[in-house]
């Protein structure tokens, strides 16, 4: 052996991937950033954050969604989203790439996803981390992940739990994917059944960001006091994260139409209710928590009231009401 690249790694190859990014990343940049690609560290002012102001960070992976973005050759767009359910907005974002071996423009392609994303929501893609291993990762397999920090006031912080009561709304925004969660049992399903063009691009769809769609009511006077991000988990674990002990929610399953891509999962796998919904997010990607008097304001606005809080009364966080099927 003469070489690191006959052992697997490609020096030249993570040069070259570097070179392939800077326009990519450049165009994520803001006022605030003050280094380039290729510095040890990015750097963000902090000037003008101010007194009062909290730092929201958070990291997440793709999960195994990317081995299936792999087998179809379709990794733009894959990508991760988090503090917003705590009131925050981005400021910059970081990236992490390890693969079995470097190919600069599957990597250019993912990375291009990440600040198309970012750009939309203002956000700095300020840098990140491409790392090639072999004997660590198999052949043409790839992880993605990121870190994500963004800026709240502190008085603006979700939840509010102190204001959340009985009776409070559960209003429902569509997903329009599985986001990132279940594809390790979705993989398995595939290997079963053979999945349509639909059932395809529905499994790839990126994850969807629901900044906008807060900001939307938060401008026509919906004010909301906690959102519960429908991710791992489902809608029975990630509600109760922003509950306090006392009151648990009622979830009514025939308020919304599942999306069929769903059903046929769920169909595939056989599984039961409380199972279905743990694993997937079923059509519900966030939920907001809104005063019962704005009742009238959601059902105005088109939106679907997916259930309410309760005064809890045994150790069930979660009650599935009704029937989706």
């Amino acid at each position: 052996m003469k070489s690191y690249r006959e052992a697997g790694v490609d020096i030249d190859a993570g040069n070259r991937t570097v070179e392939l990014l800077v326009e990519a990343v450049s165009s994520t940049a803001t006022p605030a950033v003050l280094s380039e690609l290729g510095a040890f560290g990015g750097l963000f002012a902090a000037d003008e954050l101010g007194p009062g102001k909290v730092l929201v960070a958070s990291t997440d992976g793709v999960g195994t969604k990317v081995e299936l973005a792999a087998r179809h050759q379709r990794f733009k767009g894959l990508g991760v989203d988090d503090i917003l359910v705590q009131g925050a907005r981005p400021l910059f974002f970081l990236d992490y790439i390890a693969t079995a071996s470097l190919v600069p423009e599957i990597v250019l392609e993912i990375v291009t996803g990440m600040s198309e994303a970012c750009r939309a929501v203002d956000c700095a893609l300020l840098g990140g981390e491409t790392a090639e291993m072999p004997g660590v990762y198999m052949p043409g397999a790839t992880d993605v992940a990121g870190t994500i920090v963004g800026v709240v006031d502190r008085g603006a912080l979700w939840p509010q739990t102190e204001q959340l009561s009985a009776g409070d709304l559960l209003v429902g925004l569509a997903s329009d994917s599985p986001h990132t969660n279940g594809y390790s049992l979705i993989r398995l399903l595939l290997e079963q059944h053979e999945p349509d063009a639909e059932m395809l691009e529905f499994l790839l769809t990126p994850h969807r960001c629901y900044l906008g769609d807060i900001e939307f009511l938060q401008r026509e006077g919906i004010r909301p006091k906690a959102l519960a991000h429908i991710t791992g988990g489902g809608v029975i674990e990630n509600l109760p994260r922003v509950l306090p002990d006392e009151l648990s929610a009622r979830v009514d399953l025939g308020a919304w139409q599942v999306p069929r891509t769903f059903r046929t999962l769920v169909q595939w796998a056989e599984l039961a209710d409380d199972e279905a919904f743990r694993v997937w997010n079923m059509g519900i990607g966030m939920i907001v928590v809104v005063d019962r008097t704005q009742q009238r304001q959601i059902d105005e606005l088109g939106l679907v009231t997916v259930g309410h809080l309760v005064t809890s009364e045994d150790s069930e966080r979660v009650r599935l009401d009704g029937d989706w099927r």
